[in-house]
């Protein structure tokens, strides 16, 4: 399912408008529904006004003070979002243990719907539902769907310095 995303940004005259009006595609993850949708992001600091065209980004992750905005679905079965984990988020991903990753960013991450377990390093696992809002800092990490529909979760990632590289446990 893609995402309508609506973006404003100024006129020649410093106006305000409606600068895109559309829906953005998922990028679908293996074969049960798990799917990405990067919706907006900027490596580089905002200044305004702008004509609210799509910044470059370099990677999935932003670098410091860069952003991103993105949808995770979660498909019921399965953990084929461990696989877009593993190749997309590569180095910050644990190559020993699949889906388990700490990236170089606070994440803001709002359930929308579905059941979602946030497991943590030792294991410990977070039950979550709709409404409910994590704020991950840099910590290692895996996400489960745990429901029998898809989970949605809307994802704000901003960049920042992280003295550890990689998903895999320290020591």
């Amino acid at each position: 399912m893609g995402v309508r995303r609506v973006v404003t940004g100024h006129s020649s005259d410093g106006k305000a408008l409606v600068a895109d009006d559309e829906e953005v595609a998922p990028v679908p993850i293996g074969a049960f529904g798990s799917a990405t949708t990067l919706l907006w992001g900027r490596d580089d600091l905002a200044r305004f006004p702008d004509d609210g065209a799509p910044p470059s980004i370099a990677a999935a992750l932003p670098p410091p003070g860069g952003s991103r905005l993105a949808m995770m679905e979660l498909a019921p079965q399965g953990d084929d979002f461990d696989h877009f984990v593993r190749d997309a988020l590569e180095p910050w991903a644990d190559p020993d243990n699949p889906g388990m990753h700490r990236t170089p960013s606070i994440d803001y991450d709002i359930v929308l719907t579905g059941t979602v377990g946030l497991e943590l390093d030792d294991g410990t696992e977070v039950l979550l539902g709709p409404g409910d809002v994590v704020v991950q800092n840099g910590t290692r990490h895996r996400w489960h769907n745990r429901g029998d529909v898809v989970a949605r979760v809307a994802s704000v990632m901003i960049g920042g310095h992280h003295e550890v590289i990689g998903g895999s446990r320290l020591a």
